[in-house]
């Protein structure tokens, strides 16, 4: 889809809207902050009027599908995980309907009904060029036993990894999605004893797409399961994602019971895997066949012009809630 500026401005002078800067989803943002009415910007009668281009009826597209979502901050129960968030107002949360809508219908990545929600930073939607986000998900495959976490070959395993990712491009392309390729380690793996909590980035490139992306993920080891948070950012945002690394670790705990200390040997399942299969991205199934796993991105080039910010803002404000469970 062209990136028609001028196009978007066109619509902007016929209809007579605003010309403010754009806004997004702020909390603490000042109560001065100037506002506009969305039935004052576009009228129904108007737009029958005008016949809107390719990039014009993007931008509506765009308005409508920020103004369904709904973000949240405060406490965020992960019901089928038995695990909590605790999202400060620096973040907002997005339950698995809209994470969905994020990932598949703005972002163009293929279905995934794993993802149980996602986060954002404040102050950005989905759709600002800077933006980047973390998944959420759980794999309920028991106890992993993280004996040999200090034993792995992480340039090894980086070669294995980049095998299996090429090996389901032809999947992929068949599929209506563009090829990937692991480039290599963004930041090597890391296996933290004391809180059980493993965390590594990869550097992908997307056929198509000029900017590569950052992959960078975080496991949180449970007593039935592992809690999954994936980043999702450009390569050149990997300080900002580093930056943000201790304040997303810290979010995410197993509820009491539910935690790796809690693991009772007599009667939890224990995992066919280690802590290397999570990196790797594969789970092995009864069957001795290794299966890859799904890595999101993000697309670049495609995100609303200035002059909607304001109404989004609105829309988010007014929708934002302190409690949310998934």
């Amino acid at each position: 889809m062209k990136n028609n500026i001028m196009g978007y401005f066109a619509l902007v002078t016929a209809l007579g809207l605003f010309n403010a800067s754009a806004f997004a989803f702020n909390p603490e943002q000042s109560a001065s902050t100037p506002t506009v009415d969305a039935q004052a910007i576009v009228e129904p009668q108007t737009l029958e009027s005008v016949e809107l281009s390719e990039e014009e009826q993007y931008q509506l597209w765009a308005e409508q599908t920020l103004e369904s979502l709904t973000p949240t901050t405060g406490v965020v129960e992960i019901a089928d995980a038995g695990a909590t968030l605790t999202v400060p107002e620096q973040y907002y949360f997005l339950n698995q309907k809209d994470a969905r809508v994020v990932l598949e219908d703005i972002w163009g990545n293929p279905p995934s009904e794993s993802v149980l929600g996602m986060l954002l930073p404040a102050g950005l939607t989905p759709f600002d060029a800077e933006s980047w986000a973390v998944t959420i998900e759980f794999s309920e495959d028991g106890y992993v036993s993280d004996e040999d976490a200090h034993e792995i070959d992480y340039a090894e395993l980086l070669t294995q990894m980049q095998e299996d990712t090429e090996a389901v491009n032809e999947e992929r392309v068949a599929a209506g999605y563009p090829a990937m390729h692991l480039v290599g380690w963004a930041s090597t793996p890391y296996y933290d004893q004391d809180t059980n909590k493993l965390y590594w980035a990869k550097e992908l490139n997307v056929d198509g797409y000029e900017q590569n992306t950052l992959n960078y993920n975080i496991r949180v080891l449970g007593r039935k399961g592992v809690l999954i948070l994936n980043f999702i950012a450009a390569m050149e945002q990997k300080d900002i994602i580093n930056n943000n690394l201790p304040s997303v670790l810290a979010m995410a705990e197993f509820d009491q019971g539910a935690r790796y200390a809690d693991f009772d040997p007599d009667i939890d399942e224990v995992a066919a895997y280690g802590v290397g299969a999570l990196v790797a991205g594969k789970v092995l199934a009864k069957t001795g066949l290794i299966a890859a796993a799904i890595m999101f991105f993000k697309k670049f080039g495609i995100f609303i012009l200035i002059g909607i910010g304001a109404l989004l803002k609105k829309a988010f404000s007014k929708k934002t809630k302190t409690e949310e469970s998934v």
